[in-house]
């Protein structure tokens, strides 16, 4: 199914502001809430499509990868965000600070309010954030990282539950163990039903008479986890990827947060990067330009041997087709630049001087003009 432009769905120009932005995606998401719409399906996918369009446009790196690329330049890759697959607690998770401080972003409108924690109860866990140090030959390709993180994971004692044993748990008394609360208020919109988290057990629908010994009620233990981290080609120094449920457990079986990792570019030896194409300085002798010679230069996947033709000057620029980078969520590949420069001597011998000197007075060695006449002909006429 073909995707809809983000600008269209929430009915902006291209080049609107973050304010605009928000106001829009605000102006869409009350339209279209659940607890204004209930029962509609089609109400609540128009809801999601709106908050999945304020992510993108909203966050400044996945707006250019967006204008640049269209929904390729933001789609899911391996588990990171950026484009889709977004849930009712995600957006209510996310975006609830546009529409005013604390709970639900509709709690204002609506008179209601939405749990930040899971279905289960229990609090969502905190994010988690590390940084990732990758070689240009790791970028190119992509790469996979086995990375050991400490965390904090759900008590093996108790399960998660936080309680001492089975026993220990019983019925919520103000929610009867609905987890939820419903109250119908009175608002300029008319007479409105809404659902709430229960304030008693926080949509869990029981509560805990007896701690478990070894959380002390919290659900949780600090631990550690070996994680799989799938890392596109094209990524750059700086980037921000996301792995959804990788974070710290959430106390009271709550959902995990998320990890964030910061990709790091390191230096290399031989080349510097320029987008998608990498550049290397090739140093030749004056004689190798003249008279021309092969060389084995490095690349990302090993050295490969290049003739420099007779009478390359200094300065000019060859380039090695699709031996770059690989382009962030594309099939398009970069190209290896090569910067032709001369390598002059810092000290000669006295041998070395003289047969300078007899090149320098040598007529095929001098500039010329379109006359054909040399640099110190042109300069005694100028003067003369």
């Amino acid at each position: 199914m073909t995707k809809r432009d983000y600008y269209e769905i929430l009915e902006v120009e291209r080049g609107a502001d973050i304010t605009i932005i928000k106001k829009a995606y605000r102006k869409m998401a009350l339209k279209y809430h659940p607890d204004r719409n209930p029962g509609d399906k089609a109400a609540e996918e128009k809801f999601k499509e709106a908050a999945e369009a304020y992510e993108v446009l909203s966050d400044p790196q996945k707006r250019e990868r967006y204008d640049r690329f269209g929904h390729a330049g933001v789609s899911d890759n391996g588990g990171f965000s950026g484009g889709g697959g977004m849930t009712m607690e995600d957006i209510f998770r996310h975006f609830g600070d546009l529409f005013g401080d604390g709970g639900s972003p509709f709690d204002s409108f609506f008179g209601g309010s939405r749990s930040s924690g899971s279905q289960s109860g229990g609090e969502r866990g905190s994010n988690i954030r590390i940084k990732i140090a990758l070689s240009l030959e790791e970028i190119a390709k992509g790469v996979t990282k086995k990375i050991k993180i400490k965390k904090d994971i759900s008590c093996e004692v108790c399960g998660g539950s936080g309680a001492k044993d089975s026993n220990s748990i019983v019925t919520c008394s103000t929610c009867k163990g609905s987890g939820y609360i419903r109250q119908v208020r009175h608002t300029f919109l008319g007479q409105m039903a809404t659902t709430s988290v229960c304030p008693s057990c926080h949509g869990s629908g029981t509560k805990i008479k007896h701690f478990c010994p070894n959380c002390k009620g919290t659900g949780v233990t600090k631990g550690e986890e070996l994680i799989e981290i799938n890392i596109p080609a094209g990524v750059e120094d700086g980037m921000q990827l996301s792995m959804r449920g990788k974070g710290n457990k959430g106390k009271h079986n709550g959902q995990n947060g998320d990890l964030i990792i910061n990709i790091e570019e390191k230096h290399h030896e031989y080349f510097t990067r320029d987008g998608i194409n990498i550049i290397y300085d090739l140093f030749l002798n004056f004689s190798d330009l003249v008279l021309g010679t092969e060389v084995n230069i490095p690349t990302l996947t090993g050295k490969v041997k290049i003739n420099i033709p007779a009478g390359t000057p200094a300065g000019k620029i060859l380039r090695l087709k699709n031996k770059g980078i690989s382009e962030l969520n594309s099939y398009r590949k970069g190209d290896q630049l090569i910067h032709v420069n001369v390598w002059i001597p810092k000290k000669v011998s006295h041998e070395e001087k003289e047969l300078l000197k007899k090149i320098r007075e040598s007529e095929n060695f001098n500039p010329g003009d379109k006359k054909g006449k040399g640099f110190f002909e042109r300069m005694k006429e100028y003067f003369n």
